[in-house]
């Protein structure tokens, strides 16, 4: 290639040079300060339009990748699966479906790993092997209609499936410690005050069901919401579902970096909230997890006619997920390396993620399914909770006994060594615990009936027996939580005290007001002692608040009642 040669140019060439020089100078300076201006224009006002047409600002909290999800239109009723048939195993395998969670952690142990095994525990002590596949996506049409032997699922999912799922469940596989997780704004400060607010949620999972539960013993309707513009009445708590939990907290993230406001938190599952949490700079918080709050329980569904045609096969299941449960919880040094490596973990992400969950031995099994666990939740427990809190959702629901097969598990359990296992769930506590008259989880109104202008408990009403359930089963599912009995009094009649006795008389009557609600809240504690002696008595704690904090309701009868609070361990 030739060399191209530049000469030099005439002098009124070269002024002209100059000149235009000068001229592209000018012009870029020009646009430079006109940015300059701009972007201090941006700043001052902190706010731009999004194509939603809502108001944003620069808070400083980070973006998630890409752009923000949107919310997807609610399914409405409760998914359709594929019609029943029986699984037909292929060259003695069967075939089941896990997702990428550390409590299915013992069936891994017990398989040797994910793929078909000669020298698992299933094919040397039953003949048969297993192929573990994993999947984000629900498998519960793929088990419904046969492609599938079991796939791991949660409790409280087979209420909303209903009579269409034609599978049993023979063992729990454990309970979730910490892995699912409520994120709401700073200032929010229990489930009550999520009355007005909006969360980004997914729809037919444990974390919907988690915000659900939580809002039915709050109290607090449940909305769902098809986007983001439209809003909630005050005393109730508006859901926008997203794809999944994770989009559902890039959404809520989004909206925390914009400064939009349009959500109040998410629900979801770790490590996702927790990075929500990290980046919003201190604008989010954990509201609550189920670290001490044992109601997402994963059991095994099994394709039901495949366990009518073979029950030895579905025996060994369970003996399998008991013995590789038992290799984790006693020697976690020793199996955490097939775990890790099925998952792509390293043993250290295998031991952390094992921490946030609680893998189920035999007698714990086994009071799980007899409803006799007094510091989780139980299967008929959760069920029913799942039917309460999704209310007309679900249409004709199911008896949670339509899927309940505990008799494999009955038969494993008088062997040794899960004959010599000892229940063993405690509380895991991570901070102090919250003084009482602080921030409780949730507070719910119960209105005990007394004899008239006594603070002794009407026997003869069923109701009050009810509530005294209540009360035990917010001890029940949540190891080391306590629970505060704030006895209240109607305030109707202080203007008539106030007109005859003046403020004198007004004082005098109040300080009866508090003793006769200290009195109630007592007898309330009281009763709830005697018909569950197994409740420890520290755990539970009773006050009088006379007339001083009404309800705001007209009804007098609306003030009569005994607040219970209920404070987890965090």
């Amino acid at each position: 290639m030739s060399q191209r040669r530049f000469a030099r140019g005439s002098a009124a060439g070269n002024l002209i040079t100059l000149l235009l020089l000068v001229g592209v100078v000018a012009l870029g300076a020009w646009l430079w300060l006109g940015k300059k201006n701009e972007a201090k224009s941006e700043g001052a006002a902190q706010t731009s339009q999004t194509s939603s047409g809502s108001q944003t600002r620069d808070t400083g909290v980070a973006k998630p990748d890409g752009d923000a999800p949107s919310p997807i239109e609610p399914v409405i009723g409760t998914p359709t699966l594929e019609a029943a048939q029986t699984y037909v195993p292929k060259d003695n395998t069967l075939r089941i479906d896990i997702s990428e969670y550390a409590g299915y952690g013992g069936l891994i142990v017990a398989n040797g790993g994910l793929e078909p095994n000669a020298d698992s525990f299933f094919a040397k002590e039953y003949g048969f092997k297993v192929q573990i596949s994993m999947s984000e996506s629900e498998t519960w049409s793929p088990l419904n209609n046969g492609r599938l032997a079991a796939t791991a699922t949660t409790a409280d999912a087979l209420a909303v499936l209903g009579r269409q799922f034609d599978a049993v469940v023979p063992i729990q596989l454990g309970y979730s410690r910490g892995a699912d997780m409520v994120v709401v704004d700073r200032g929010i400060a229990s489930v009550n005050a999520l009355g007005g607010k909006i969360l980004a949620a997914s729809q037919f999972n444990e974390s919907e069901f988690f915000i659900r539960y939580l809002a039915q013993e709050a109290g607090l309707p449940v909305v769902v919401l098809r986007d983001l513009d439209a809003k909630p009445k005050a005393g109730s708590l508006g859901l926008v579902f997203y794809e999944d939990a994770f989009a559902a907290c890039d959404a809520y993230q989004h909206e925390l970096a914009g400064g939009g406001g349009r959500l109040n938190g998410c629900v979801g599952w770790t490590p996702k909230t927790d990075e929500v949490i990290e980046a919003s700079k201190g604008a989010a918080k954990a509201l609550v997890s189920n670290r001490n709050l044992l109601v997402i329980a994963d059991v095994l569904a099994v394709n039901k006619g495949f366990a009518k045609a073979h029950p030895e096969m579905v025996k060994g299941l369970v003996h399998g997920i008991l013995e590789g449960n038992r290799r984790l919880r006693d020697n976690q040094a020793e199996n955490i390396g097939v775990v890790a490596k099925a998952f792509k973990w390293t043993d250290e992400e295998a031991r952390d993620e094992l921490a946030h969950v609680h893998l189920s031995n035999a007698p714990e099994n086994r009071a799980f399914f007899a409803g006799t666990i007094d510091s989780a939740g139980s299967f008929g427990g959760i069920f029913q909770s799942s039917v309460l809190a999704y209310g007309s959702l679900l249409r004709n629901p199911a008896d949670p006994s339509r899927f309940e097969d505990s008799s494999f598990l009955e038969a494993i359990s008088k062997r040794s060594p899960f004959a010599e296992q000892k229940i063993a769930i405690a509380p895991i506590r991570t901070s102090t615990q919250a003084a009482l008259e602080g921030d409780p989880l949730l507070s719910k109104d119960i209105r005990f009936f007394f004899e008239p202008n006594s603070s002794n408990l009407d026997r003869s009403a069923v109701q009050n027996q009810e509530y005294l359930q209540t009360i035990k089963r917010f001890l029940q599912v949540s190891p080391g939580s306590t629970v505060l009995l704030r006895g209240h009094v109607d305030n109707a009649r202080v203007n008539e005290f106030r007109q005859s006795g003046g403020e004198q008389l007004v004082q005098s009557m109040a300080l009866k007001a508090m003793e006769l609600s200290r009195q109630r809240a007592m007898a309330v504690h009281d009763a709830l002692l005697a018909k569950y002696p197994e409740i420890d008595k520290t755990r539970v704690e009773a006050v009088g608040r006379g007339w001083e904090e009404p309800t705001g309701a007209t009804d007098a009868a609306q003030n009569r009642r005994v607040e219970v609070q209920w404070f987890t361990v965090e």
